[in-house]
């Protein structure tokens, strides 16, 4: 597999388990119930399929950023990591009804066009 096939689908697998961990949590959350520090409530949370949808996201998520950092450099590859970031904001959006205001736009394009700098400047470095 070539090099930018490998960090494409990578980072793709890294950003649905990042974002499955992140909705599964929220999703989690809002059939937990308020907080109390009772056994009944920790209970209540371990029964939840979401916990475990997010528990399976971080594992996978973990796996996949060891076999990125492997062989990216770590610089582009955690800025790229926070795309994210830009996929929950959009699934809040779109699933939860959460708003979008354009300060959160301006983030979401500031987190794009720097993972697109970084890996232009890399790509520029590698080939000099």
């Amino acid at each position: 597999m070539k090099k930018h096939h490998f960090y494409a689908v990578g980072f793709g697998v890294l950003m649905l388990f990042d974002t499955l961990t992140q909705v599964s949590i929220k999703l989690a959350s809002s059939h937990a119930g308020a907080f109390v520090m009772e056994a009944g409530w920790v209970l209540n949370v371990a029964r939840n399929p979401w916990v475990y949808g997010a528990v399976a996201g971080y594992i996978g998520a973990f796996i996949a950023w060891m076999t990125l950092l492997k062989h990216a450099p770590v610089g582009p590859a955690f800025a790229a990591s926070h795309l994210g970031v830009v996929a929950v904001l959009v699934i809040s959006v779109a699933y939860f009804g959460e708003r979008f205001s354009s300060m959160q736009v301006v983030g979401a394009l500031s987190i794009i066009l720097g993972i697109v700098f970084l890996s232009l400047s890399e790509a520029k470095q590698a080939h000099d």
